[in-house]
């Protein structure tokens, strides 16, 4: 392996690995949120907000959100099209190779397809990386040397043994160094962190990390271009450290907060339920709920997957002739 990214493995970097995995290891299914639609929901919308958001997208989360659910929304074309254009990208995390640079070019189109010209291809001409007065930050690699740099990274990520978080924050820093394609650097370079991070821990396909870059945005710019022009990235790979850290903390609040809600209704569930045969019907109405949805999404279900629910006929378990009882 003859590229090697620079950078230091300090003792602030170790320490904030452990405590991310501590608190990644401290909740009962964390791994798992397929029981918990509304936080998969949540952290994926505010994602694709966040992250738009960064590159100047003045969609709200309430339109955003609006999106998602199919509906139309009154705003700039381009932006709804920006929208659009991610949740299509962020729907295709679980089915990439993030260690593929055919993957990345294959999300990349659909990211910024009807955006750029040169969209899902390297670009073929020379860019410079501005601030807001226009001055001039950085000036990428050119278009001939683009294809030897990314698979030089790509190589380095795959056969890299860093930590991944480690590893994928430096990814993230060395992509936005090269400036690969001609636009949409940034919304990708976020996404194809979240991307690798995946394959250590699923999980992360649902912590909205780019919110905290996006509290933190003139911090982000200032430790990219520092990471890019010094002699080593490691002040971005710690404040990426950080904002995952403090990513998961929320994700992880609001996890056990989640359970604890659905804990209660377990509980009341269980306070209703005899040990002889009752039917929906007779629990909702013990319960004084209206909703079937409610009753089996949030009362049954739970106490169900938990083992404490017993049905009259197990093999059938939406007859209308079902019954439960306690166990």
């Amino acid at each position: 392996m003859g590229y090697i990214p620079p950078f230091s493995i300090t003792v602030e970097m170790l320490d904030l690995i452990s405590e991310i995995s501590e608190m990644l290891g401290s909740i009962k299914g964390v791994e798992n949120l397929e029981k918990f639609p509304r936080l998969r929901r949540i952290g994926r919308i505010k994602t694709i907000h966040s992250s738009l958001a960064i590159e100047n997208n003045t969609l709200s989360i309430g339109q955003v959100t609006d999106i998602v659910d199919g509906k139309r929304i009154l705003g700039p074309p381009d932006e709804i099209f920006e929208v659009k254009n991610a949740i299509a990208a962020y729907n295709e995390l679980e089915k990439i190779n993030p260690f593929d640079m055919n993957d990345l070019l294959h999300v990349h189109k659909i990211l910024m397809e009807g955006l750029v010209e040169e969209n899902g291809r390297l670009r073929t001409v020379d860019v410079g990386v501005y601030n807001s007065d226009g001055k001039k930050l950085l000036t990428p690699p050119g278009p001939t040397m683009l294809p030897g740099y990314m698979n030089d990274l790509f190589e380095w990520l795959r056969a890299s043994d860093v930590h991944i978080l480690i590893r994928s924050s430096i990814f993230h820093t060395e992509f936005e160094r090269i400036h690969p394609f001609r636009d949409g650097n940034g919304r990708i370079g976020r996404l194809w962190q979240t991307a690798v991070l995946m394959k250590w821990k699923p999980i992360f396909a649902w912590i909205p990390v780019e919110s905290i870059i996006r509290e933190r945005q003139t911090e982000y710019y200032n430790t990219l271009m520092e990471s890019q022009k010094g002699s080593n990235v490691n002040i971005f790979i710690v404040f990426m450290l950080e904002a995952i850290r403090d990513a998961v903390k929320a994700i992880v609040s609001d996890t056990q907060a989640h359970i604890d809600h659905i804990d209660t209704r377990v509980r009341q569930l269980m306070a209703v339920l005899e040990t002889y045969p009752q039917s929906a019907a007779e629990l909702m109405e013990r319960l004084n709920l209206k909703s079937r949805d409610t009753f089996r999404n949030n009362y049954l279900r739970p106490a169900m997957e938990a083992g404490l629910v017993m049905l009259t006929e197990p093999n059938k378990p939406t007859s209308k002739n079902q019954r439960y009882f306690k166990r």
